[in-house]
């Protein structure tokens, strides 16, 4: 069975015990954040498409770690003119494990 699911505007393929990588939910968030905005759900005879969003279904997830993406460099210059500038930040993730999807 697997699910597809929307976080902060992205969606992803989710299956029961699968690690991914969403955004940054904030410093005040939830040990086990529900995620209650599925587009999809398969099982293995029936599949069930919302409109927009499919109701009476969750998923219960639990955060692994918080971490950082790969630095992201910036530079800028013009030529002949003495102007240089180099900036950069890096992103900042949610490594959850997906435990169970309930119907």
């Amino acid at each position: 069975m697997y699910a597809i699911v929307e976080v902060k505007g992205k969606q992803y393929k989710v299956e029961k015990g699968q690690n991914i990588l969403i955004e940054y939910l904030g410093e005040d968030a939830k040990e086990s954040p529900e995620i209650k905005t599925l587009l999809l759900k398969k099982d293995d005879e029936s599949v069930v498409v919302g409109t927009p969003y499919v109701e009476n279904v969750k998923v219960n997830s639990k955060i692994v770690e918080s971490l950082k993406g790969d630095k992201v460099v910036i530079g800028k210059h013009k030529r002949r003119k003495d102007y240089r500038r180099k900036t950069g930040h890096r992103h900042k993730y949610h490594k959850i494990t997906i435990e169970d999807i309930i119907v």
